[in-house]
């Protein structure tokens, strides 16, 4: 794999927060989300064997934010239960929590000079929703000038068929190998 044996990588682990997994709310993405914890514990624990950075970049909003002027429900609120991590990752204290009050992970958190701070020139993206959160977070990385890659099955969508859809657009890009689609599993090997 050119390009991604020599690279320094963090893991961007987008909102898999407590309400996106409530139950009771009857969301279509709750069932996907969490078919794809084992695959993001085991890129946690091969990032964490490896003493590359990870970072639970989650979603912090207010009741009255503008985008809950449209369909969109309030939800993951600043400073509520319903705003953090779930309990079924593998979190250390170690790892980088970072609240972000929209959908890209890198909009007004300060997160590209954080990386920067740790010689970060990758970051492998993954979580939930692969068609707005992960990927706004992933051109965002790109736009920052870091390598980025979508972890295909560390991440879920509302459906299966938009999840694919979303990763067929982005498989076959011009930006290639800046910006791949990738197994958690090839990915992690290319790195070894």
């Amino acid at each position: 794999m050119t390009g991604i044996d020599k690279e320094k990588p963090a893991l961007l682990i987008i909102d898999m927060v407590k309400d996106n997994f409530d139950e009771a709310k009857g969301l279509p993405i709750t069932p996907l989300a969490r078919a794809i914890i084992p695959a993001i514990n085991l890129a946690i624990d091969e990032f964490r064997a490896k003493g590359w950075p990870i970072v639970f970049s989650t979603d912090s909003f207010h009741a009255d934010d503008f985008i809950f002027t449209g369909r969109m429900k309030p939800h993951s609120l600043a400073g509520t239960k319903g705003a953090e991590v779930i309990d079924e990752l593998h979190r250390e204290p170690e790892d980088y929590w970072l609240p972000k009050p929209r959908f890209s992970a890198f909009f007004k958190t300060g997160l590209e000079n954080w990386l920067r701070d740790k010689g970060v020139t990758l970051c492998a993206v993954c979580g939930i929703a692969t068609n707005f959160c992960v990927l706004t977070t992933a051109m965002d990385s790109l736009c920052h000038d870091f390598k980025t890659v979508i972890l295909e099955d560390c991440c879920a969508a509302s459906s299966k068929e938009i999840h694919e859809t979303t990763l067929s657009i982005y498989r076959r890009n011009p930006l290639y190998p800046l910006f791949r689609i990738m197994s958690s599993e090839d990915f992690i090997s290319s790195l070894l």
